[in-house]
């Protein structure tokens, strides 16, 4: 059983062919998936998913590259949907200081009234952080976000950022550059993750594994990463899917299965 705890199934790069991309995750043993909504346009897609597949469940948010196109009725419609049963978290959020499309303080604004939104509902947040470790790190604290905990989704960072954010409630999530030959880092930070902290994911249609890189992601490659995990983490492949799988269960609420 595996779940792929973050990807995008209602990108329009899977408009051609999107029920079939999701036979094949089950196909691969994907039994659930956690489909992110993050702007105006992929949250009504996302939630449409969850109500189509019963083992599709969604997070909503804002994402940082969008932060300067969010207004506050939009943080009161991520609230109304956060009811919905099959809404289990909200993000994805954070701060990206790699494209210039929503300034810093804009960014930063958005990201507290998220968590401030995620305390008062009780939420788990899905966090993007792309070269922006000190002040996403700086942020989680002064907003007190491990009331509510977390992931750190598909995490780049250093081992000493990934202690600070498991000291804040967070797990962390691994993704395709994982099974990269040249990717040291991430592989070095899963080596040391607890296996009780320990999330996989996909991020379709991004970040693909090998060996399909430069090619189209698609949730059934989860299966790779684990694999990869596995090696890494020196257990078998069914350890890893089962432990990641409980980890999600628990962060996300999710049903029992």
């Amino acid at each position: 059983m595996l779940t792929d705890t973050h990807t995008h199934l209602n990108a329009p790069q899977f408009d051609e062919d999107r029920d079939e991309v999701i036979a094949r995750a089950l196909e691969n043993g994907v039994s659930r998936i956690i489909n992110i909504g993050f702007n105006r346009e992929t949250i009504p897609t996302s939630i449409e998913l969850t109500e189509k597949y019963d083992f599709i469940y969604s997070a909503v948010g804002w994402h940082p590259q969008d932060a300067v196109n969010m207004e506050a009725d939009d943080l009161d419609w991520i609230e109304e949907l956060c009811a919905k049963e099959k809404v289990v978290a909200i993000g994805e959020i954070g701060l990206d200081y790699y494209w210039d499309t929503s300034p810093k303080d804009v960014q930063h604004r958005v990201f507290r009234e998220q968590i401030r939104l995620a305390r008062k509902l009780g939420m788990p947040i899905a966090i993007h952080n792309r070269d922006a470790h000190h002040d996403v790190v700086q942020l989680l604290r002064e907003e007190k976000a491990e009331d509510v905990g977390g992931v750190m989704h598909c995490y780049s960072g250093s081992w000493e950022t990934a202690k600070l954010c498991l000291d804040m409630n967070f797990y962390i999530s691994f993704g395709g550059p994982v099974t990269f030959k040249n990717a040291k880092q991430p592989k070095e930070v899963l080596a040391q993750v607890p296996m009780d902290r320990l999330l996989i994911e996909t991020d379709a249609p991004y970040l693909t594994p090998h060996p399909y890189r430069g090619k189209r992601n698609e949730t059934s490659y989860v299966r790779l990463v684990a694999e990869a995990a596995a090696e890494i983490k020196g257990v078998s492949f069914e350890e890893i899917a089962g432990v990641t799988s409980d980890n999600a269960t628990r962060l996300f609420r999710l049903p029992l299965r």
